[in-house]
């Protein structure tokens, strides 16, 4: 589990796509240095958010450390386009003593998102996104939560016509983070509040009844918001009533 509170930026200093040692696992695996503050503590095993991605520390050192990048981690992020030398956003897993200063950020990428447009206004810096998958759009909301490149941030608009959102960086923000040396057409990695899709699945099977994967299940099924609806509404004129004659 992360915050979204990006600690470090760490260098990309080494990529193998097949890396055969006993740390690559037979797979790719990449290095990240000038990471000495997120380090000090480290062990193997530990889980590094870099740029938002969850990912294991196979072997490190002083002053870097080294992942393996499974399959489906190069599908669903932007980590596959790292080059030599590009900085990454870098915090460690959160720890129980600490403040949360950002949201329930758990390194799972959604989707990836493109940057269409990068505005400054005064100190700030707007920044339009438009996602690779339009279906997460849905879980994304006005003053919401949501994390780009392992970045808490809130969303300012969102225009589900066009399916785009923007959000806002301050200054301080701007300092500690990746996102201000990207372009335009640059991916994002993003992650979704995962609140909202838990709520999805709760709530999906009561209206809809059907479950998770589609399949029919003993929710109340097709009417039933109409049927609360109903009973509100009754509830509310049976209320009514009942003060009404007692008042009289």
């Amino acid at each position: 589990m992360f915050t979204g509170i990006v600690e470090h930026m760490g260098i990309v200093i080494e990529i193998q796509q097949l890396d055969n040692s006993v740390t690559g696992g037979g797979g790719w695996s990449m290095k990240v240095a000038e990471a000495e503050p997120i380090l000090v503590d480290c062990r193997l095993g530990d889980s590094i958010s870099v740029n938002g991605t969850c990912l294991t520390v196979t072997d490190f050192d002083k002053t870097w450390f080294k992942v393996g990048l499974a399959p489906e981690t190069l599908r669903r992020t932007n980590l596959g386009d790292l080059k030599i030398g590009m900085k990454v956003n870098l915090e460690r897993a959160l720890a129980a003593n600490v403040r949360f200063g950002g949201h329930f950020v758990q390194g799972h990428i959604d989707t990836t998102a493109i940057i269409k447009s990068m505005t400054p206004e005064k100190n700030s810096l707007w920044i339009k996104l438009s996602l690779s998958d339009p279906s997460y759009l849905r879980y994304i909301i006005p003053k919401g939560y949501i994390c780009l490149d392992g970045t808490s941030l809130t969303i300012c608009e969102v225009n589900d016509k066009e399916k785009w959102f923007t959000v806002m960086l301050v200054a301080y923000t701007q300092s500690h983070v990746i996102m201000p040396t990207k372009k335009v057409d640059d991916k994002v990695n993003i992650e979704v509040d995962m609140l909202g899709k838990y709520v999805e699945k709760i709530v999906e099977p009561m209206i809809f009844g059907n479950n998770y994967y589609g399949e029919q299940c003993d929710g109340q099924g097709e009417g039933y918001i109409e049927k609360l609806i109903k009973k509100y509404l009754d509830d509310k004129v049976i209320k009514i009533l009942d003060e009404k004659l007692k008042s009289e």
